[in-house]
């Protein structure tokens, strides 16, 4: 009896044990699925550095890692601004091929208001916040506000990338980019008529800029088919005027016609009776 108490008491150590184990398993599984993984630029210290090596990635179309290289230099330096906007190139770039292919993007999540929200967009949107600030300390950065532009643009918020691209060239007149940009934004918002002086002056500075060309050759067309004026038809002109001058006759015609009398009275007044002279009398 003591023999089988003391084997029932080692099974019960074993199950005990394993339970533990397992549990210990479970546990450090689920820590490590919390755990985001360490970047592998994670020995990168300087966020210029980190900027340079994701740009570096972008031009080979290693896109991938070209976000872990940004991300890396935005953790560094949450205001870097053109770290935030590239690191929306890329998201961007990932989120097509994931469009084009069918895959389910990862990099979607929902809002509080129900719609989604793409990486790229955030980060975007974190290059507008750091663009501001830059814009803040020193009014008079036209490259701030010219990339303030280029990032409302991606965001497809136009008419604030119009004020941004239009505040650029203000600072900066001379400067062929930002006037092709403004005028590439002002034909995107159909006003024609005031694209094609940025783009002439883009031309003019530069007459290589084959973009400024043909969103030149847009805005002049654009213009021509707003300010065209459809011929009137002569048909309808002619059969409007047959029926004016028919109506004309009408009118002549019923006011030269004697108007129907209100009151018809036939018969002649007693005063207008005209009384027969008598004949004379002969006198004896």
């Amino acid at each position: 009896m003591k023999r089988v108490l003391i084997f029932i008491g080692f099974v019960l150590l074993v199950v005990a044990g394993f339970g533990c184990s397992r549990n210990a398993a479970n546990s450090i599984e689920q820590t490590n699925a919390n755990v985001a993984p360490e970047s592998p630029f994670a020995y990168i210290t300087d966020a210029n550095v980190a900027l340079a090596e994701g740009n570096r990635l972008l031009d080979e179309n290693d896109t991938e890692m070209a976000v872990a290289a940004f991300r890396q230099a935005v953790k560094l330096d949450p205001d870097l601004a053109e770290g935030w906007f590239q690191l929306g190139i890329a998201y961007s770039l990932l989120e097509m091929q994931m469009t084009r292919s069918g895959e389910v993007s990862e990099t979607v999540s929902n809002t509080k208001e129900g719609r989604t929200k793409t990486n790229s967009e955030k980060s975007f949107e974190k290059a507008v916040e750091a663009y501001k600030k830059l814009i803040a300390a020193n009014p008079n950065d036209d490259v701030a506000q010219f990339n303030l532009g280029r990032t409302y643009a991606k965001l497809m918020k136009d008419e604030a990338a119009e004020t941004a691209f239009k505040q650029a060239v203000k600072l900066k007149p001379d400067d062929t980019e930002y006037l092709t940009e403004l005028g590439a934004i002002l034909v995107k918002l159909a006003r024609y008529h005031e694209a094609i002086d940025p783009l002439t002056k883009a031309i003019e500075l530069d007459d290589q800029n084959v973009r400024a060309q043909d969103l030149l050759e847009d805005s002049e067309a654009g213009r021509q088919r707003l300010d065209y004026v459809a011929p009137k038809n002569t048909n309808t002109t002619n059969a409007n005027m047959t029926a004016n001058s028919n109506a004309a006759m009408n009118t002549n015609s019923n006011s030269n016609s004697a108007p129907k009398p209100t009151n018809v009275n036939t018969k002649p007044k007693k005063d207008e009776i005209k009384k027969t002279p008598e004949p004379d009398k002969k006198t004896d």
